[in-house]
C-alpha cells in the first residue's frame, strides 16, 4: 500500500466508508484506491487471533505494497501477532494473509521470497558473526553462501566484526548481524520486528539508510516499533495498531494533523509560577493553564512545538526562572488510547 493521502484519514464519524478493518471509534482511512489495491504484496484481510478468550488482534484489514511501511502500536498492541500471521509462523483464528497472492502458511516456496527478523534475539554467543551469516545462507539454500555472506554483512557495515564472537557485540552490532542474516537470500519481502533495538545513534542512521536504499530497489519492508519518530524516518505509510485493532493507517503528515486535535498536557516547574501562568494563558498556542497545589503549571496545548518556543521567551521577558518543562502524555500508550477512545 503506497501512502494514503491525507484527506483519505477521516473520523469513523465521517462520511467516507472506512476500508481498513474495523476498529473502535478512531481515525481510519478511506477506500484504498484500486491502483493501491492492485499492488498489494501483501494483504490481510479480517485477521482475528484469540488465545482462549483473549483477543490479540481483532478484524484487521489492510494491503502494504513495495517501501516501507511503518507498524506502530505500543507494547502488547498485537504487533508481533500480526507480523507473525503475516509470515505464516503463527496460525489466523479467523481471516486470511496473502502474500504475491499466494496463503503465507505452510509455503515454504514462498519463504524463499522473505526475510523475517524477529524481536527475540537468537544466536549462538560462541558463533562468529561470519559463520551466522553463513549458516543463515545455507539454511536458505543460497548457491554461492560465501560470496552472499560478504555482500550481506558489507551492507550492515559489520566487515571488522566479522571473525569476532556474537558474544562480545553490544547489543546494536548483533542486531545489524542479525539482518545480515535476513538479507543473506536477497528476499523481496523484509518483516522486521523491532530491528532498531539497542541500536547506538550512529547504528540507526545507517540502518534507516540502508532500508531507504533496499526500499528504492522494489522491496516491500514492514517495520514494528513502539516509537513514533524512529519510523516517522523512514516510512512512507503508517499503520497504527492498539489493542489489537487498527486505529489509523496513511501517511505521517495526516496522522500527527488527527492528533494535534486532542490538547497535549505540558508540567512547567517555574520559580513564579502564578505570574507565569498569566503570560502563559495569553498565548495562541494554549488552550488552558492550571496550577497544581505544588506550584506546578499544567498547560494543555494543541501547538506544543510553538509553545516549547515561546515559553522559554516569555519566561526570559519576565525575569521567570525556568526549573523543569516536561510532556506528561508522550507516550504511545495515551496517543493511540486516544485514537481509540475518540
Amino acid at each position: 500500500m503506497g501512502p494514503v493521502p491525507e484527506a483519505d484519514l477521516v473520523s469513523t464519524n465521517g462520511s467516507a466508508a472506512p476500508a481498513v478493518g474495523t476498529p473502535a471509534a478512531g481515525v481510519v482511512p478511506s477506500a484504498l484506491s484500486a491502483n493501491a489495491a492492485a499492488s498489494a504484496v501483501i494483504r490481510v484481510e479480517h485477521v482475528s487471533r484469540w488465545f482462549g478468550s483473549v483477543v490479540a488482534v481483532s478484524d484487521v484489514t489492510f494491503d502494504i505494497g513495495p517501501g516501507i511501511t511503518g507498524l506502530l502500536g505500543p507494547n502488547g498492541a498485537g504487533k508481533t501477532t500480526l507480523l507473525r500471521m503475516m509470515t505464516g509462523l503463527a496460525e489466523v483464528s479467523d481471516g486470511t494473509v496473502t502474500m504475491f497472492g499466494e496463503p503465507v502458511r505452510d509455503n515454504p516456496p514462498l519463504y524463499r521470497r522473505v526475510g523475517v527478523m524477529s524481536e527475540h534475539e537468537a544466536v549462538y554467543p560462541f558463533l562468529k558473526g561470519r559463520d551466522f551469516v553463513r549458516m543463515m545462507a545455507r539454511l536458505r539454500g543460497v548457491e554461492n553462501p560465501e560470496a552472499a555472506t560478504e555482500k550481506a554483512i558489507g551492507l550492515v557495515d559489520l566487515a571488522e566484526a566479522a571473525e569476532l564472537p556474537m558474544g562480545t557485540y553490544s547489543r546494536g552490532m548483533r542486531q545489524r548481524m542479525r539482518l545480515a542474516g535476513t538479507l543473506v537470500h536477497d528476499p523481496e519481502v523484509l518483516i522486521l520486528d523491532e530491528p532498531l533495538n539497542g541500536a547506538d545513534p550512529r547504528q540507526r542512521v545507517h540502518f534507516q539508510a540502508l532500508l531507504k536504499r533496499l526500499a528504492a530497489e522494489g522491496r516491500t519492508i514492514v517495520l514494528s516499533s513502539h516509537i513514533l519518530e524512529e519510523v516517522e524516518r523512514i516510512a512512507q505509510t503508517v499503520l497504527l495498531i492498539v489493542n489489537g485493532k487498527l486505529a489509523a493507517s496513511g501517511g505521517f503528515r495526516a496522522i500527527r494533523a488527527a492528533l494535534d486535535k486532542r490538547p497535549y498536557h505540558v508540567r512547567v516547574m517555574a520559580d513564579r509560577p502564578r505570574e507565569l501562568a498569566a503570560a502563559v494563558v495569553r498565548l495562541d498556542s494554549v488552550d488552558a493553564v492550571n496550577v497544581d497545589p505544588d506550584g506546578a503549571l499544567i498547560v494543555l496545548s494543541r501547538k506544543v512545538r510553538e509553545l516549547q518556543v515561546e515559553l522559554p521567551r516569555l519566561a526570559k521577558e519576565a525575569s521567570i526562572s525556568l526549573r523543569r518543562v516536561e510532556p506528561l502524555d508522550d507516550s504511545l500508550e495515551s496517543v493511540f488510547g486516544y485514537l481509540v477512545e475518540g
